[in-house]
């Protein structure tokens, strides 16, 4: 890692700034402390599940603490955001993933303990920049393939038609690669999301198809396996996503 202003040269380095808001209706529990903010509880959550780096980085977590916030209910009926997280993901080795799955496990249980809630939406800012696609093993050139087979054992009548959002943020590369990117996913042999239809343009791409199930564990999933299949094609600059249910809000 070379010297740059305001590192130090033995500042391990990290995969970049991990971000995630929920959509949807949320109904706080009438016994929540509101003292047990979002930040305490998944501060509390990622050090109990291991995931979290209680150093700035370079530790043995996934994560380390930046942010969290939850919203007050909507003062209009309707959907809106209900969370959000933010975190500096650790650096990603070269048999795994970047670590979304877990985050959105911990912002789904933490959410879940401030209320009961119905999810619409999953927005992720993806830290791709942190993925060296020349560092992964044959074996797992798309590391989350190797965890596929958890989403087998589920009821089929789980299965949720979704659109799946990919910004081009600062990066014109996405729709040059859009349609290769689509095919990629469709390629892997899992059945976690089935990619249909897709669109592209200038902003971006969507995707349409279904997700094997409605939960922050299944768009982690897919989440990380974009990225991958982004970081292959080049992309490097930070990537959005959201995944959307086509339904009403979903109760989880």
């Amino acid at each position: 890692m070379q010297p740059q202003p305001g590192i130090a040269p033995t500042t391990p380095p990290t995969a970049g700034i991990l971000f995630a808001a929920l959509y949807g209706e949320l109904t706080p529990h009438a016994w929540h402390d509101p003292e047990h903010d979002a930040y305490q509880l998944f501060y509390q959550r990622s050090l109990a599940m291991g995931w979290l780096d209680e150093q700035t980085a370079g530790g043995s977590g996934l994560w380390a603490m930046n942010d969290a916030g939850s919203s007050p209910p909507q003062a209009a009926p309707g959907p809106g955001r209900i969370s959000w997280f933010q975190v500096e993901a650790g650096a990603v080795t070269a048999e795994r993933p970047l670590p979304v799955q877990q985050f959105l496990r911990c912002a789904q249980d933490v959410t879940e303990r401030i209320g009961t809630v119905r999810l619409s939406a999953v927005q992720v800012l993806l830290p791709v920049r942190g993925i060296d696609p020349a560092a992964r093993p044959a074996y797992a050139a798309v590391p989350s393939m190797l965890t596929v087979a958890w989403f087998g054992e589920r009821d089929p009548a789980a299965r949720t038609p979704v659109d799946v959002r990919i910004g081009s943020g600062r990066d014109p590369l996405i729709p040059a690669v859009a349609r290769q990117l689509a095919q990629d996913l469709r390629d892997l042999e899992q059945d976690v999301f089935m990619c249909g239809d897709d669109e592209v343009t200038v902003h971006g791409m969507t995707l349409r198809g279904e997700l094997a199930e409605w939960s922050c564990d299944a768009v982690g999933w897919l989440a990380a396996t974009v990225a991958d299949c982004a970081a292959r094609l080049g992309v490097r600059s930070p990537l959005p996503l959201t995944v959307r249910a086509q339904a009403d809000p979903v109760a989880l």
